[in-house]
């Protein structure tokens, strides 16, 4: 498929599309059905990843609205999912060998965290491809105590041959890497996606299930700061809706991908949470003063005033000029929570992120002591 052929494609789905917006429908649904119009057919994606947690959700939304996907890993992450589609196995250490020969239409890379490997991929499929679309993170901004948005500066490493991905060296090497796509792909054939905490079904950090699994579970809850604190998230689903807008209409440039800053407050999620669970839960808010004598964290929630405060201030105003729809922070409590359910009981004995039951009654206690 041309360029010219993809832009004439395009051309004619935004029109379609247009109609679909007017009653209420996302861009190519039409009364419950989905179709690809045009004269050349679907887009051919390569997803660089696609079993992990965003991964799935990438691959769903392409098939759903009719192109035709193809995925490169090691096979080693939930293999069995999508056994229908083509999967080119190898390695992006040194292992792309089985990407050669390969034409694609769009690139969607979620699995690059590694500057080397992000541009080995960008460099072998360059001259096959038509638009890259790299998952960033909003950690990549140098100075996380301002409010940041895209033209913010980002932060660096004094030795850009560090490969170890550690809480430092994150957010620097994921801007490396993002500065790779471009020398090798170019402003107009590039785009950037930084999102926020990603939440939602199939989530294996638990830094946002926490909050609904916890709720779930009732009893004296520590909630941290206050209810006016702000916090940022992204539903893992809205994600995958605009990386396959920004693949479909070649949405070039770097975007912010976050719920809108100054409008979800922790208060926010805690109705959230009392709505999705009924649970007999009393929510205990502590200091952020306390919290920050005892070394207590929390996921999602920062310090108003701390060194991280920014990372929830994060302009997404951009992202939702070119389409970015963030769904209501209810309805992503309320699926996460049904899919936490499903979950073996040996996998939810232990929420991952968040204090454990132990550290969570000692401060408690504590609080209560100061109070």
């Amino acid at each position: 498929m041309t360029m010219n052929n993809i832009r004439r494609r395009l051309l004619k789905t935004s029109l379609l599309g247009s109609a679909a917006v007017a009653a209420g429908l996302r861009p190519g649904e039409a009364e419950g059905q989905v179709t690809v119009s045009g004269e050349s057919g679907p887009l051919r994606i390569l997803i660089l990843g696609g079993t992990g947690f965003i991964g799935p959700h990438m691959v769903r939304e392409a098939l759903r609205r009719g192109h035709e996907v193809e995925l490169f890993n090691r096979g080693r992450t939930n293999s069995e999912l999508f056994p229908d589609l083509k999967l080119h196995k190898g390695d992006r250490n040194n292992g792309l060998q089985a990407l050669e020969g390969g034409k694609w239409d769009v690139v969607l890379d979620n699995s690059g965290y590694v500057p080397r490997h992000v541009e080995d991929s960008a460099r072998l499929l360059a001259p096959n491809m038509g638009h890259y679309v790299y998952i960033s993170t909003v950690s990549v901004y140098g100075d996380p105590t301002r409010p940041v948005n895209e033209d913010s500066a980002v932060a660096t490493l004094g030795d850009e041959t560090v490969e170890e991905v550690t809480g430092e060296t994150y957010g620097p090497l994921k801007a490396l890497c993002e500065k790779r796509v471009l020398e090798q792909l170019g402003d107009d054939r590039s785009t950037i996606l930084r999102p926020t905490y990603i939440c939602g079904p199939g989530d294996r950090t638990d830094r946002y299930t926490y909050w609904p699994a916890r709720t779930l579970i009732g009893g004296d809850m520590l909630w941290p700061g206050t209810p006016d604190d702000d916090i940022q998230i992204i539903d893992v689903r809205d994600l995958a809706n605009f990386s396959i807008d920004c693949a479909e209409q070649q949405i070039a440039g770097t975007y912010n991908t976050v719920t809108p800053a100054s409008a979800f407050k922790i208060g926010d999620m805690l109705e959230d949470c009392l709505a999705v669970t009924a649970a007999d839960m009393t929510p205990h808010w502590v200091s952020t003063a306390f919290l920050n004598e005892q070394e207590a964290r929390f996921p999602i929630w920062e310090d108003p005033n701390g060194e991280f405060a920014s990372l929830n201030e994060v302009d997404g105003t951009r992202a939702v000029a070119k389409g970015l729809k963030n769904r209501p922070t209810r309805e992503t409590a309320r699926d996460t929570l049904t899919w936490w359910k499903t979950l073996p009981a040996e996998r939810t004995a232990t929420i991952k992120a968040g204090p454990d039951v132990e550290r969570e009654a000692e401060l408690l206690r504590l609080w209560a002591e100061r109070s």
